[in-house]
């Protein structure tokens, strides 16, 4: 008796075409659901890190409010000894809205790197989708010779 050889390892299996496809959507909606819980996992991070930033930022606007208040009217009143009390006030004004203006700018520039959506996530799911439909192609145009041997085949 002629020993049997088959082409590639994948004829070996007996299993038929459709059930061989159910396996494989199956695999992909398994990948998929976990890539999406990946992507759940990395914007809870991420919006824990903007929550710790947001509460810092609260506390820091309500101490430097009040810091702010105390400052100004000590400068004014210090500079009203030396020009008329309107003016002083409004030059200390001016000042603390120029100090203000660029720290907003800088927190701007900073709230720029903030990332809520999940871009390692999107990236992975998109190669698994483009690999997924790349095999499919490639399943779909081979030729089907399920598990004959490569004798009989001629």
């Amino acid at each position: 008796m002629m020993p049997q050889r088959y082409d590639s390892p994948a004829d070996t299996d007996d299993r038929p075409l459709g059930e061989l496809f159910g396996d494989m959507s199956r695999q992909v909606q398994d990948l998929l659901r976990k890539e999406v819980e990946l992507a759940k996992i990395e914007t809870k991070q991420e919006m824990s890190k903007a929550g710790k930033a947001g509460a810092m930022f609260g506390a820091a606007a309500v101490t430097g409010f009040v810091a702010l208040l105390l400052l100004a009217f000590a400068a004014a009143w210090g500079l009203a000894d030396a020009i008329p009390a309107g003016l002083a006030f409004l030059a200390v004004g001016l000042l603390f809205a120029a100090v203000g203006g660029i720290l907003a700018m800088q927190g701007r520039k900073r709230l720029a790197t903030f990332a809520p959506v999940p871009q390692r996530a999107i990236r992975s799911i998109g190669t698994d989708v483009r690999a997924a439909k790349e095999s499919l192609s490639r399943g779909a145009a081979a030729p089907v010779r399920h598990g004959v041997p490569r004798a009989w085949n001629g």
